[in-house]
């Protein structure tokens, strides 16, 4: 006992000394430590306790990559965080300030503390904050980029609310300079695409600030360049700056615990949890954090002690590496998911099994195939299932990867809908309608659909009515024709509402009428009669073009009398040109034995004529045609009766052009042939 005493007097005295800044062997310092005792409650045993957190602290902070995060981050929930979240803090800080490139996978583990423990998240963001402004006020430029990057990272993490990363950018550009520029264009990189879809507006002025800035020409010549590179940077999405990296990203959108904290908040470094404190509750406060570390790491250990299998399975080395050419793990893998759905009693539990699953699976695409299988789930029901769809709208919702799944699935489903009978067709329908209605996936998804009559068939039609019948269950009519007004949304559903081709339009608000939805067809009605006077207007303006005229006369003149004698004379003249005249006149007289003599006439005139320009024509009681192949002129004389008597005339005609008239002149009387039948007889 006497020894023991001794033993912890001597490692006391040692780790003064130590802390005084004299050398101490460390092995001295361990075989003393191996022989003491001390009590859970003496300080001594405290501060040996510290020390050893501090140093797996910083082993584990210094290790963190992309790789290994997630098994560094069960690493640090095995230690007491809430006693050492200081120093955990001011490790990060440290490590992130000397390798600005492993900033993302820092955010990443402070995002995955922060879901567990949000003191940690609060405080980060806090000493992040005094860090800028203390850099800030020295004007130390490498100090304010190494906080503002950290804090754009955790806004795209969600830790910290945009409204910080706001402030910090509208600081900077207040008053410009080319370190405060400079600064300001590294932040909006970072985390531009967040503040694009989190806050347009404010996003939009900051760029028309930069914009100024650039045409002020306030700056030099390379932070103008950085500010064009950003403008850029923009126009393609931000290429290689992600809000989040598919492979940090560990933390349901649900369970994010986010701060909102601004530049002129008061805030509290709490530099005290930094260094050793003595707790006089130690053991308690041990089994608290022990019962906080069993929480969380209750389904971790069972997946480590899986990945461990995992581990030992694949370091036997195979002799022959087999290639599955039949799909064998993606066949398996829709099966999991297919009795997931079957075995999961609410949609929360059902989407928490599936982001494990996909966190240990291996299959590329895994996401898509996940919307796949859920989408056909829901085409094998009897009836459409709102487990499935609020499912979906959880997994849609859970961040940009499962989003973007769905919108490709939905484009896939349309092009195919027409191989689905019509009960799989509406449950399908009322699936990625419910998906509409919730705003978790976008509304961009239906610019692909185009509403005629010859870019749909039947069955996407049948689709688009049940579409909009689940939106109008769950949105009402007068919510959905307000959202079809809005602005945004306009240029997505411009081919399902379309506004030129009148056809094109009739046919959209009948459909739409016929659904029961004519309501949403105002405006197209109301554009419909503008359709119809532009083509009135152009079909005058095709008439006036051409410029044609007709006028008609015709003049008959007919006598008939009994008598022997039967005569018959016709003239006609006719000319190459796009004049005709013609004038036709006939007379018949016949005389019998009896007296009674029957007159009759009758006269009738028609003229005909086509102008575009006048050109003259003959007339005369007889027909006749001068031919010369020269000027494109004919002559035919057509063979009659030898009983008939014909004269004929050439008449010179002229060459075609745009002009055509016809005059028949006045026939002589014909009589009918039922007459000419009882006379004859």
């Amino acid at each position: 006992m006497e020894e023991n005493t001794t033993d912890n007097t001597e490692y006391a005295h040692l780790v003064e000394l130590r802390a005084s800044g004299i050398y101490v062997p460390p092995a001295k310092l361990q075989l003393l430590l191996s022989n003491a005792q001390f009590s859970p409650s003496s300080k001594e045993y405290q501060k040996i306790e510290w020390e050893r957190l501090k140093k797996a602290i910083n082993g584990l902070v210094n290790k963190a990559n992309i790789g290994n995060v997630r098994s560094i981050v069960v690493d640090l929930f095995r230690l007491n965080l809430t006693r050492a979240r200081g120093h955990l803090l001011k490790a990060l800080m440290r490590a992130q300030g000397g390798a600005a490139l492993f900033t993302p996978v820092y955010a990443a583990l402070a995002a995955v503390l922060n879901s567990k423990i949000p003191e940690i998240g609060e405080l980060l963001v806090s000493r992040l904050v005094l860090q800028f402004r203390r850099g800030f006020k020295r004007n130390n430029k490498a100090l304010c980029q190494s906080a503002t990057a950290f804090l754009a990272h955790l806004v795209n993490q969600q830790v910290a609310h945009e409204v910080v990363a706001l402030q910090l950018v509208h600081l900077l550009l207040s008053t410009p300079t080319n370190d405060s520029v400079e600064i300001a264009v590294g932040v909006v990189t970072e985390v531009g695409a967040f503040l694009a879809d989190a806050a347009p507006k404010p996003n939009a002025g900051v760029f028309d600030r930069l914009r100024t800035i650039l045409h002020e020409g306030l700056i030099d010549k390379r932070v103008q360049y950085l500010v064009e590179v950003l403008f850029q940077q923009r126009r393609d999405g931000y290429p290689g700056h992600p809000v989040v990296p598919k492979e940090l990203d560990l933390v349901d959108e649900t369970e994010q615990n986010t701060h909102v904290i601004g530049l002129d908040d008061e805030l509290k470094a709490c530099d005290h949890l930094n260094v050793f404190q003595y707790d006089e509750e130690y053991e308690k406060n041990e089994e608290v954090y022990a019962g906080l570390r069993r929480e969380i790491l209750g389904d971790e250990e069972e997946e480590e002690e899986e990945e461990e299998e995992e581990e030992e399975a694949e370091a036997v080395p195979d002799l022959v590496q087999i290639t599955d050419l039949t799909a064998t793990n993606v066949t398996n893998f829709r099966k999991t998911i297919y009795l997931t759905f079957q075995n999961s009693s609410s949609s929360e539990e059902a989407v928490h099994k599936l982001l494990r699953l996909t966190r240990s699976s291996r299959i590329k695409d895994q996401e898509s195939l996940v919307v796949d299988m859920l989408v056909k789930s829901c085409s094998n029901e009897k009836t459409y299932s709102k487990f499935l769809g609020v499912t979906g709208e959880l997994l849609c919702a859970h961040n940009r990867y499962w989003e973007k799944a769905c919108e490709e699935n939905f484009a896939v489903y349309y092009e195919s809908i027409h191989r689905y009978n019509t009960n799989q067709l509406r449950n399908i329908a009322r699936f990625w309608g419910h998906l509409l209605a919730s705003d978790k996936l976008r509304w961009e998804v239906l610019q692909g659909i185009k509403l005629t009559e010859e870019d749909t068939t039947p069955a996407g039609r049948v689709f688009i009515k049940f579409v909009f019948g689940e939106l109008v269950s769950e949105m009402g009519v007068p919510l959905l024709r307000a959202r079809l007004c809005e602005p945004y949304i306009q240029p997505y559903i411009s081919g399902m509402f379309p506004k030129e081709g009148k056809s094109h339009v009739i046919f959209c608000i009948n459909f739409f009428t016929a659904i029961g939805l004519g309501v949403v067809t105002e405006e197209m009605r109301e554009l419909l009669p503008t359709l119809q006077e532009e083509v009135r207007g152009r079909s005058r303006s095709r008439s006036h073009s051409r410029s044609r005229s007709m006028s008609y006369s015709r003049s008959y003149s007919r006598s008939r009398s009994y008598s022997r004698s039967y005569s018959r004379s016709r003239s006609y003249s006719r000319s190459r040109s796009n004049s005709y005249s013609r004038s036709p006149s006939r007379s018949r007289s016949r005389s019998q034995d009896s007296p009674v003599q029957k007159n009759r006439q009758q006269s009738r005139s028609r003229s005909r004529s086509k102008s575009f320009s006048g050109s003259p024509s003959q007339d005369g009681d007889q027909r006749s045609r001068t031919p010369p192949r020269g000027d494109n002129q004919r002559s035919r004389i057509p063979l009659r009766d030898s009983n008939r008597q014909r004269s004929k005339s050439p008449v010179t005609r002229q060459p075609r052009n745009q002009s055509r008239s016809r005059s028949p002149a006045s026939r002589a009387p014909r009589l009918h042939p039922d007459r000419l039948k009882n006379i004859r007889k």
